[in-house]
């Protein structure tokens, strides 16, 4: 240790080999969940698990040495908890496939989601080496803002947009569909953290005292207005409620991490309730979410339309499980439509039970809480707000998603990072791990050595010209 990085406190060491032990801890589990997928259903493991496991293998591996080379202080444990979900959400997707099969249905999702993985590890490679300083992306903090918006407005184009499943919040070019959502999230976060960075003086002034609170000035309340109204646009015309609820509550964590200040909370708390009251009034399908949400068992019946169906199999599905779930092969998750994308936790909830439940959000927890740390140690404001923006997309998505799915809170149309099937989310996931990697490697430096070469005299120590 430098006497610079004594002065400094801590220095953080590379734990690169710690995190190849971890990561092959991830791949038991992710190859071990595919060949109890195979034991479960069909008797036998899986004829391509070599393969499989091999592919996995190599992807796992390729994202290790990236780090090693490019990054080789970054974050040792981040990328063995994702290469665990990713790996568990590939064995699930190809558990509910065989299911499927079985009942006459042909799936290939597992597969499909495979090369989403592929595609996405090579986008985490490319961030990782063309990204070598997080900082420079401050410089595209406007643009990333207006990319951000085109990309929200996108699916409202005719003839490119289209609705599935009764939201518009898909594009189409030929075979190909794409989310462009999921990529407006990590421009909206790269965007915000800029503007604050510039802003948050002025956002941190004091404003009118009221009830122990100091609330913002009205001139200040602009970028919290222009946000709140982004979202309900969001709601409204793509009929997208996670979106809605992930954007704004994005936009009020990093306000709230860059002011320090209590009133930007209790602002966004008055404009959220005043959004959601007006959907509940104005429109019909937010009304359908709430009704469905407080009452499930009246709306199961064909006569009210089945609109509750899929969270009412969901808590059928998810008592059967149990506290240890009934395996693989045990349950029915295919009973519920979308299992496995938006409702993925149901069937680990059923197979696996509380238990491989709990185990997940933990995963998840960890995520969020080694990217706060990021945060916490990262010495420039920029990287600060960027990691809690990232940490916050995860911790908002995890909780919107299982909270629906477990009736906690109405049900939304998110999907459950690294686990549910889709290229979208995952491919952008895998960049936001990216970057969250990026910052803990700056942050995880050791400072420079700032101890000049030779002995500096005292009396000229003050000096700022030296005069002989």
């Amino acid at each position: 240790m430098s006497q610079t990085g004594a002065l400094m406190g801590f220095v953080h060491r590379r734990r690169r080999g710690a995190e190849l032990f971890l990561l092959f801890l991830a791949l038991v589990v992710g190859i071990g969940a595919y060949a109890a997928v195979g034991l479960g259903v069909d008797g036998e493991v899986p004829v391509n698990l070599i393969g499989y496991g091999g592919w996995l293998t190599a992807l796992v591996l390729a994202t290790h040495l990236t780090l090693r080379f490019t990054a080789p202080y970054a974050d040792p444990v981040l990328l063995p908890l994702v290469a665990a979900l990713n790996g568990l959400g590939l064995a699930v997707i190809y558990r509910l496939d065989l299911a499927k099969e079985a009942a006459g249905e042909a799936h290939d999702f597992a597969q499909q989601q495979l090369i989403w993985m592929t595609l996405g590890v090579g986008l985490f490679i490319a961030t990782l080496v063309l990204l070598r300083d997080h900082r420079v992306l401050q410089r595209f903090t406007y643009t990333s803002g207006l990319a951000a918006v085109v990309l929200l407005l996108l699916p409202l184009v005719p003839g490119l947009g289209t609705r599935i499943y009764g939201a518009q919040i898909w594009i189409r070019v030929g075979p190909l569909s794409f989310q462009p959502g999921e990529v407006a999230k990590v421009l909206l976060v790269l965007a915000i953290a800029g503007y604050l960075v510039l802003h948050r003086d002025a956002l941190a002034l004091a404003g009118r005292r009221v009830l122990f609170i100091d609330l913002p000035r009205g001139r200040d309340l602009g970028p919290i207005l222009a946000m709140w109204l982004i979202s309900l646009g969001v709601l409204v015309f793509q009929r997208d409620l996670g979106s809605s609820l992930l954007f704004f509550g994005l936009f009020l964590i990093m306000l709230y991490v860059a002011t320090e200040r209590p009133g930007w909370l209790v602002v966004g708390a008055l404009l959220f309730s005043a959004g959601a009251f007006l959907g509940y009034q104005l429109f019909g399908h937010v009304r359908v979410r709430f009704d469905t949400w407080l009452h499930p068992m009246d709306f199961y019946s064909d006569e009210n339309g089945a609109k509750s169906f899929q969270i009412v199999e969901t808590m059928f599905g998810m008592g059967w499980g149990g506290l240890i779930g009934r395996g693989f092969g045990g349950g029915s998750p295919e009973r519920v439509p979308l299992a496995e994308s938006d409702f993925i936790m149901a069937a680990i909830g059923e197979e696996l039970g509380l238990t491989g439940v709990i185990a997940v959000i933990l995963i998840y927890g960890l995520i969020v809480e080694r990217a706060l740390r990021t945060a916490l140690i990262c010495r420039d404001g920029y990287g600060k707000l960027v990691a809690t923006g990232l940490a916050g997309i995860f911790a908002l998505q995890v909780f919107v998603v299982i909270g629906g799915v477990t009736s906690l809170i109405p049900l939304t149309g998110l999907t459950t990072p690294f686990l549910s099937y889709g290229g979208s989310s995952l491919v952008a996931n895998w960049v936001i791990i990216a970057l969250i990697a990026r910052i803990s490697d700056q942050a995880r430096r050791p400072p420079p050595d700032l101890t000049p070469d030779e002995p500096v005299d005292v009396d000229d120590a003050t000096q700022v010209v030296k005069l002989r």
